[in-house]
Formats: structure tokens, sequence, C-alpha cells
């Protein structure tokens, strides 16, 4: 323990520098501030009726108590059938565990994978939660650097370089956060070939607008899957989400949730299930409202000089190269945030990797983006 009373551990986890913008930029906001957001990799659309009506059916029902710890065996199975209905892959219930969000299935699934010292690989970029859950486990984050020329894709070679006898697991994200690529099946295939555990972070899918998208369970079970209903549903405050994990590891995974989290909400749950059943034409209209978004920003980005090698198709986000305006990623987002009052994500958020990129999140309505990039080429014209 330290003189300041703060374990190594926890000193050595750095903020979430998006986090950061938005409190800053909620500050401006109070004082009077008019400020676009294009930060927070957060649906501005409504969780679907359906979904709210449901749990609002199961609190009147009394629906409010502890769930089993794996979560309630009608939503386990309806991830089962959704998974099969959408990548023909067979999984049991008992192979999944509903979580309070994703970010405690990655603390679990890490948990059981990881010793002192031992080692994940992941991209850089990456999303800027990873190394930290690593970092607090004692682990060792080992960075594969992930090109724009290459469409952020990790390159085979580079991978079995950084692989060494304490590698525990290979990390991907697709669509990827902060990129919005999507890895294609052959990537996701030749990945599953090396022989490593794969942890597949799948909270995006469904938000695909070019070509499809392929879960890692299609190619190798020595795999773990991240995925929730935070993004798709839109439904980021009901702190929602699940694991698929390969059977051997549910047991101690189990004990760790029965003590760490105990169950995800029971009302969420019931919701979640009306989610996976009904909700696809709420998707769908969701999804089409994004690529919208998607198409607009992309064309008023490369209209100010700012272009992508390869246009993201999935998730909420493009990472813009700035680097002909800026080599600090950090101090740039925040002189647009106080001088054109635009927030957006610096790069360096997500790695050494990302620095001269800002990611902006186009999870926000037409007018204010729209409003959001003439205030961002205005500030770039003054040079």
């Amino acid at each position: 323990m330290s003189k300041e009373g703060l374990n190594r551990r926890t000193k050595q986890i750095s903020s979430f520098i998006v986090m950061d913008v938005l409190e800053k930029a909620k500050q401006m906001e109070s004082e009077g501030r008019d400020i676009v957001h294009l930060e927070i990799g957060e649906p501005d659309l409504d969780t679907p009726e359906p979904i709210i009506e449901a749990a609002m059916a199961a609190m009147k029902n009394h629906d409010t108590h502890y769930t089993h710890s794996l979560g309630k065996q009608e939503l386990r199975e309806e991830i089962c059938a959704y998974y099969n209905r959408k990548y023909r892959v067979e999984i049991s219930p008992e192979q999944i565990i509903v979580t309070s969000g994703t970010s405690p299935a990655f603390l679990l699934i890490l948990s059981v994978l990881i010793d002192r010292g031992e080692e994940i690989i992941l991209p850089d970029p990456y999303y800027a939660c990873y190394p930290n859950f690593i970092n607090y486990l004692e682990g060792k984050p080992v960075f594969v650097p992930v090109k724009e020329e290459n469409d952020f894709q990790y390159r085979l070679e580079d991978v079995k370089g950084a692989m060494s006898p304490d590698t525990r697991a290979i990390i991907c994200n697709s669509p990827g956060n902060p990129t919005g690529m999507v890895m294609s099946s052959n990537e996701l295939h030749n990945l599953s070939l090396l022989g490593q555990t794969i942890i597949s972070d799948e909270i995006y899918h469904g938000l695909v607008y070019e070509g499809e998208e392929h879960s890692i369970l299609e190619y190798t079970r020595d795999a773990f899957v991240v995925n929730g209903f935070s993004k798709l549903y839109a439904m980021t405050g009901w702190r929602l989400g699940y694991l698929i994990a390969p059977p051997q590891y549910i047991k101690i995974m189990q004990k760790l949730q029965q003590n760490l989290f105990i169950c995800a909400a029971s009302f969420a749950q019931t919701a979640a299930i009306t989610a996976l059943r009904y909700c696809d034409g709420d998707v769908a209209r969701m999804k089409e409202t994004y690529n919208q978004r998607r198409k607009y920003l992309l064309k008023r980005l490369k209209q100010a000089g700012i272009n992508c090698q390869a246009d993201p198709t999935g998730a909420f986000y493009i990472l813009a190269n700035v680097k002909r305006f800026t080599d600090d990623s950090y101090t740039f987002a925040y002189d647009i945030l106080a001088q054109a009052g635009v927030a957006v994500t610096p790069g360096i958020d997500f790695g050494r990797n990302c620095e001269g990129y800002l990611r902006l999140s186009y999870a926000n309505s037409l007018a204010n983006i729209e409003e959001g990039m003439n205030r961002l080429e205005e500030f770039l014209s003054r040079g």
C-alpha cells in the first residue's frame, strides 16, 4: 500500500478520457454554453416501447428479486436461439452468464484466464477500458498496432510476433470501437487458427450497414463472447450484458458472479426477452437512422478535408485522421470543445497508435451533427 493509501493496481488505472470530455462539456452547458455532443458512444434514440412496457409489467408483477446467478433460464434460452438464428451456431444456456453490462463480463472472463504477468493481446487502437481491466488483474496487455491502410485490422504476422508462452488470449472487437470497422469472415477464421483463446467483443453486432458481421463462434469453440443490449436496443442505462464461454469455465465464473455481482436486475432480464423476441422492427428503424447519419458525417468530413482511407461500416463511430492539423489529439479535442462548442474524443484515449485521430460519434440527430460539423469546419478554417 502506498503512502496515499492506494494500492498499485488502482494507481495505474488511467482515466477514461471520453468521460472526462463529457463531464467538462456538461459543466460548460451548466454555465450556459451550447455544446454539440459527438463524443459519447451512447444511442440518443429511446429504448423501444415494447421493452419498456415489459419492464414495467415485470415490476408490477413484483419481478424485483434475485435471479439465478447465471441469469434467467428463459433469457439464456432466448440468447441461444438468437445466436442460432443469426449465426447458425449451437450453444447451451449453461454456457451463458447474464451480467450487469459488458464490463462485469470482461472482468469475469479475464479473472479466470490470467494470473499475474500473463498476457492478453489486443489491437491498438482499442476500446479504452481493455488494458485497464487487464492491468487491474495484474496481467500484461500486449498491443498490436493496427493501421488505417489495413482498415484497422490485425495482420496475422503481427499477432504471431506478439504471441509468447505467457499469452492467454487475443481480444478482437468487431464492429470496432473506436474504428467502426468490421472484421471479415476470412479475418476471423484466420485468427481462430492461431491456437489461442479468443475474446470476441460483439456488443456492436447488429449495427452493420454494409456487408455483415460474423461471430467468432462460427469458427472456434475456444472463444469467449461478450455481448449485451446497450447499443443495439438503446438500453445503456439498463446495464444488461452477457457472456458466452466454453463450458469448463462457467462454474468458476459463476462463483465470481455470485460473490462480486450476485445477478443482473431481474426486471431488466425480463425486458431483454422481449427485446430479442419482438423488437427486430425497432432495431431496423434505428439502424437506418444511424446509417443516414453515418453517410452524412462521412460526406461532411471529406468536405472538410478529413478523409477516411476506408469508410467505417459498423457501430456508430468514425475515426477521423487529423494529423494534418495536430500531433496532440488531447489538446486539440479540448481546444475544439472550448472554442467551437463541439465535444469529440481524442484518439489518444484509444492507444498510442491512435494519436492524431479524433473519434466522432454519430449517435446524435442529423441536425446536431450538421451544426457540429459547421462549427468544426469554422474552427479548422481558422488554422
